[in-house]
């Protein structure tokens, strides 16, 4: 039988103050995109993303933007929920990161690249202990980035990734893992030559996310076993 440990009141409160900038962020996401369909509906297309905001936050204040009054007071108000909603995530962004900033684990697991404090506060509060699990393949296998087994009579018969487990953490490390991939001229472990350069030249750029947030997952947990910092492959050598 597996058995899940109590969590502490303060590990509870940092989940608490994480999964609620979750839920703001998705509730953002929906203003944006109401205002976008809204704006589109009366010629007024504005490009997709969360950073168009102050477009079409301009576009509604506009008196010369060709808006009926009646339409234009409904979109202010969904502009007045969204900056309300952008004043409290920034305020909850800033206590995550005044969290991380104290936690001795959080601090260490950010020294893994791509590991900012968001992710780093994520893992320290929704992770179970990591002696739950006897290596790091367990754990990244609990998170859903391993691939589905389909191997019989010998032959081995990889799927799609198994999506397991934790959700959030899982789409959290798969972000950590783009912005690797991203800026990967500045990390010593995507220089020419290594794995993740071969990847990127042989394989989906999707894929190479997934894996590398599988080696992420399985570095975490390596350091909150050991207690140690991460040390870049180079260095290690």
């Amino acid at each position: 039988m597996r058995f899940v440990a109590v969590k502490s009141e303060e590990s509870q409160a940092a989940a608490v103050i994480f999964r609620t900038r979750d839920l703001l962020v998705r509730q953002r996401t929906q203003l944006i995109n109401a205002l976008r369909g809204h704006l589109g509906e009366f010629g007024l297309v504005v490009p997709q993303g969360a950073s168009q905001a102050a477009q079409l936050i301009a576009i509604v204040a506009d008196p010369d933007a060709p808006l009926p009054e009646a339409a234009r007071s409904a979109l202010r108000a969904l502009v007045s929920a969204l900056e309300g909603l952008e004043v409290e995530v920034r305020r909850l962004e800033a206590e995550i990161t005044r969290r991380a900033k104290e936690d001795e684990l959080a601090r260490r697991l950010m020294t893994i690249p791509g590991v900012g404090p968001l992710i780093a506060t994520a893992l320290v509060a929704l992770a179970p202990p990591p002696q739950t699990f006897r290596r790091g393949r367990d754990f990244a296998a609990w998170l859903g980035l391993t691939p589905r087994q389909h191997s019989t009579g010998g032959k081995q018969r990889l799927g799609a990734t198994t999506r397991m487990g934790e959700r959030s953490l899982r789409r959290l490390l798969i972000l950590g893992a783009n912005s690797v991939i991203i800026k990967r001229h500045v990390h010593p472990a995507a220089r020419p030559g290594t794995w993740l350069a071969r990847s990127l030249t042989r394989k989906p750029p999707m894929l190479v996310r997934v894996a590398l947030a599988n080696k992420m997952a399985r570095v975490v947990w390596a350091l909150m076993v050991k207690g140690e910092d991460y040390r870049a492959p180079g260095v290690a050598a």
